[in-house]
């Protein structure tokens, strides 16, 4: 794995770099400086206390030193490198895998509704009447979005191990529940308590990855959550074909198989989850054969050392809604909203748009989804190395918004049907590699515990929001070539480009602002935009 954690100024001798009032700041970087190092480091040696353990408030204004390129030198942090290294792997190990899997339980279930909607699954139900079907995917959403900010404030209340086993295991039963449903009525029912218990998955995992790491190593980390979510999903819609020929099994059509078979998994993995995951930093002696207490104390202090937002401040709504003022959380939700208006049409429809629209068989289409999920691990690797690697997010997101714009014009207006399904494989690549990347985005540009919790939140809201659109553009009645979705795609990331240049200059002032004056950006001395 390479390593994104080490700039290319790390390692020089203390003595030999100027104070830290007289260093030159780059403002696209991570790379910043403080002017104020004289503060006590509460978590700097063991102590009786828990690891890192502080009383800031998450709106203090904090002289914390955020230097990035002191964060492994033994000699400022009493941490090597090779220490850092073998922390970041255990939590690699631990956290990542397991966030891609629960991602990827959370959407198995979009998985298992496009497979199924091209099996006998909409006429046994009724939901080939009308807009019934597109129905069962919107009520889903809405109480999704209802649900997404409580779900992510209980993760930081009851912690992760309670949360995420307890919702993950409800929405396995539920989704194993599906699988019994006699008509239209019941299966809308069930979605609606699917969208409510799994609210709080992608808003929950991405709010506890951005805790454990800082901002220069997020966006690889994310890839690695999306990189196991694609995987499992594709292997899915393969699964469900295998389970589309027991059709007639035990009694039950090839479609409920599907629902029966993941509901239990997720069940089962749901179970093995209050083991598996790791709490907070702050918390992670909490967590089950994890980190000895010298590696839980130095995990919390590269925290510190990264932004200075360890500790939460005690929970109060207003605490979490004061956060609504900031405009740029909003920029960010828009751009989740744009993303999921493409990802939902391409996650629910492509099976669909495979059979309907480049006339393959219902078996062929479910088999033929899986192939652009596989080679989308590749570019949202790539580009979240690259994006670590140089500190950079809105070049990446701008890039793989190209990508897509260039494989939603392939997959509309080409007349050959090979060149139509590498439009599906662009634009797969790139809707998956954008979500890394924005959310990186939002976790780089926020401080303080619950305002990362209502940022997640409000982004996976709108995210939803963009699901309920995105359920909408593709329409049968413009098979093979889908007009409305492929404008919609373009346009959407058109102006996904625009918005991130506005907040690029934004944070190009800000940051430049901060520099000349040495004030403090996000309310913390020394933090800088990351763009």
């Amino acid at each position: 794995m390479i390593s994104s954690s080490t700039p290319a100024i790390e390692g020089r001798a203390p003595s030999h770099q100027p104070p830290p009032d007289s260093r030159p700041r780059n403002s696209n970087s991570l790379d910043i400086s403080n002017s104020d190092t004289s503060r006590p480091n509460s978590i700097g040696s063991r102590s009786t206390k828990k690891p890192g353990i502080d009383t800031r408030s998450d709106h203090e204004v904090e002289n914390v030193d955020l230097r990035q390129d002191d964060l492994a030198d033994p000699q400022r942090t009493g941490y090597s490198h090779e220490q850092e290294r073998r922390i970041r792997r255990k939590v690699d190990l631990r956290l990542c895998t397991i966030a891609g899997i629960l991602c990827s339980l959370n959407l198995l279930d979009s998985g298992v509704i496009s497979s199924a909607a091209v099996t006998s699954m909409p006429s046994d139900l009724g939901l080939d009447h009308g807009n019934r079907f597109s129905v069962s995917i919107f009520i889903f959403t809405v109480a999704s979005i209802i649900f997404q900010l409580p779900s992510t404030i209980a993760v930081r209340t009851f912690g992760p191990r309670i949360w995420f086993s307890f919702i993950t295991f409800s929405f396995g039963i539920i989704t194993l529940s599906t699988g019994f449903v006699k008509d239209w009525k019941q299966m809308i029912a069930l979605r609606v308590l699917l969208g409510a218990t799994s609210s709080g998955i992608y808003p929950g995992l991405s709010y506890l990855i951005s805790c454990w790491y800082p901002r220069r190593e997020q966006q690889v980390r994310f890839a690695f959550m999306q990189s196991g979510e694609v995987i499992i999903l594709a292997t899915g819609s393969l699964v469900n074909y295998g389970l589309q020929q027991r059709n007639g099994g035990a009694g039950l059509e090839g479609w409920r198989w599907m629902f029966v078979v993941q509901g239990l998994c997720t069940c089962v993995l749901g179970i093995a989850t209050y083991w598996w995951i790791v709490d907070f930093p702050e918390n992670s002696h909490k967590s089950f054969w994890f980190l000895t207490e010298e590696e839980a104390d130095i995990a919390s202090r590269r925290i510190e050392k990264d932004r200075g937002d360890l500790i939460a401040q005690k929970f109060s709504l207003m605490a979490v809604l004061v956060h609504a003022k900031d405009f740029k959380i909003w920029v960010f939700a828009c751009l989740f909203f744009m993303q999921n208006v493409v990802s939902t049409a391409l996650a629910y429809f492509v099976p669909i748009i495979l059979e309907n629209g480049l006339g393959y068989s219902p078996n062929q289409a479910i088999i033929l989804s899986a192939p652009p999920y596989y080679y989308a691990v590749v570019p949202v690797i790539v580009s979240s190395v690259v994006a670590d690697r140089f500190r950079i997010r809105g070049p990446i997101i701008t890039f793989n918004a190209l990508c897509m714009i260039t494989g939603f014009a392939i997959l509309g207006f080409a007349d050959n049907s090979g060149a139509r399904y590498f439009g599906v494989f662009l634009s797969t690549g790139a809707y998956v590699a954008n979500w890394a990347a924005l959310t990186a985005y939002q976790a780089n540009n926020v401080v303080g515990q619950w305002k990362r919790v209502f940022t997640a939140a409000a982004c996976t809201m709108f995210n939803g929001a963009g699901g309920i659109a995105g359920s909408y553009i593709v329409r049968n009645i413009e098979a093979p070539r889908y007009t409305t979705a492929v404008w919609v795609s373009i346009g959407s990331h058109i102006l996904m480009i625009s918005l991130v240049g506005v907040l690029t200059i934004y944070f190009y002032f800000r940051n430049n602002r901060a520099a000349r004056t040495n004030g403090a950006v996000e309310k913390t001395a020394g933090f800088r935009y990351t763009y």
